[in-house]
């Protein structure tokens, strides 16, 4: 049975035949339920992902109205991926490089001694694997930055409390929240990349000397897109994870092929990102009259593009199952200019704490997930654990 409607879809079991026969249909199509264009052949995403006319928030709302204003909303404003021209490019070069230089031997090594301290879970049951599936890729970024490790679960919180934001759905209470971390967030973050020095071989030191080289000047930016980095891996890479443990246990047999074996790990975890990726649909809003496969779209008109179509889940077809399966859905990252640059990073989180799991299940006898459903998410599909 598909989901009663696009935005219900990340959370159904197995959206993939939903977003099959989407892709399969008319290029775009209006839903007149939320009031967007809706496209889901993967050319025509494509299409949509590098025009200059469809951008990443309407013109008329840079920063949505429950936050403008607050700590919350001046993070936002900052975004690069919130950003389009001259105000996007220098930044998103200076994130790119810093992010294309991580060392990611010494990230798989962190994450795997930060995923092993939580990991002490015993039983390790559905909700503290869920809880764990949330902490560990943002801790391990925030290590990468710099956080110290006694700060790291602290910063989990803080993270999570600021994604809570940027749902339509918030509450006061959780606005109230996001701002507050926020704020915690800009001001350890301003005394990290303080203490950078030139040379000392950390990534802010390394960031710090990129927008120097650069001209990027705006500090206020550069500290609010270090929050952005995390309160993405909150959601992308917890959803990256899960997945992969979804798909394991799915498919148990492929254990044995995994254990013990990084190399496999990585290129599994890459699979389910495309396979069963995170980030199921993103939105684009015309600025300006453009023609899109055939329509004619207006100033103002919203789309909502269904990134997750275009091929289908891991367990919906043994003959697409790892590692045989080379097709793949394109954008599960992204496309254009504002592709995510971190999908090297978060493939390497998510494979070093996946590989931290599997030697729990060797070392305790704990038990595989009995099930699972998803969060309520519009946009993105994180498993919980039973």
């Amino acid at each position: 049975m598909h989901p009663d409607h696009i935005l219900a879809a990340p959370a159904h079991p197995d959206p993939y035949p939903y977003y099959a026969a989407l892709a399969a249909g008319p290029a775009l199509v209006f839903d007149e339920r939320h009031g967007f264009w809706m496209a889901a052949h993967p050319d025509v995403v494509r299409a949509i992902l590098t025009s200059p006319a469809c951008r990443v928030r309407p013109p008329a709302g840079p920063v949505p109205a429950a936050i403008a204003g607050s700590p919350a909303g001046e993070v936002f404003a900052r975004l690069i991926r919130m950003n389009e021209g001259a105000r996007h490019g220098p930044s998103r070069r200076v994130l790119q490089q810093v992010m294309g230089r991580a060392d990611l031997a010494r990230v798989r090594t962190r994450t795997a001694e930060i995923a092993g301290t939580p990991l002490t879970l015993g039983s390790c049951d559905g909700p503290a694997l869920s809880q764990w599936t949330a902490d560990v890729p943002v801790m391990a970024v925030a290590d990468w930055l710099g956080f110290d490790a006694k700060a790291l679960p602290e910063v989990a919180v803080w993270v999570a409390d600021f994604v809570a934001c940027l749902s339509p759905r918030s509450t006061t209470l959780q606005l109230d929240a996001a701002s507050a971390a926020a704020s915690a967030l800009l001001a350890r973050l301003e005394i990290l990349v303080d203490q950078a020095a030139a040379g000392d071989g950390s990534t802010l030191a390394l960031l710090k000397a990129e927008a120097a080289a650069s001209g990027w000047q705006d500090r206020q930016a550069l500290l609010a897109n270090l929050v952005g980095l995390l309160s993405q891996t909150c959601e992308a890479t917890a959803g990256l994870l899960g997945n992969s443990i979804v798909a394991i246990t799915r498919r148990p047999g492929v254990v044995a092929e995994l254990r013990g074996q990084p190399a496999r790990l990585q290129a599994f975890v890459a699979f389910v990102s495309r396979h069963d990726p995170s980030i199921h649909n993103t939105r684009r809003f015309v600025s300006a009259p453009v023609d899109v496969a055939g329509q004619m779209l207006q100033a103002g008109d919203a789309l909502l593009l269904v990134l997750a179509a275009g091929h289908p889940a891991p367990g919906s077809q043994p003959s697409a199952w790892w590692p045989d399966g080379t097709g793949a859905a394109p954008h599960a990252f992204g496309h254009g200019i504002h592709q995510c640059p971190g999908e090297a990073l978060a493939c390497t989180v998510a494979a070093a704490a996946l590989a931290c799991w599997l030697e729990l299940l060797a070392g305790t006898g704990a038990a595989m997930p009995a099930g699972w459903t998803y969060r309520p998410l519009p946009n993105a599909r994180i498993p919980v654990f039973q």
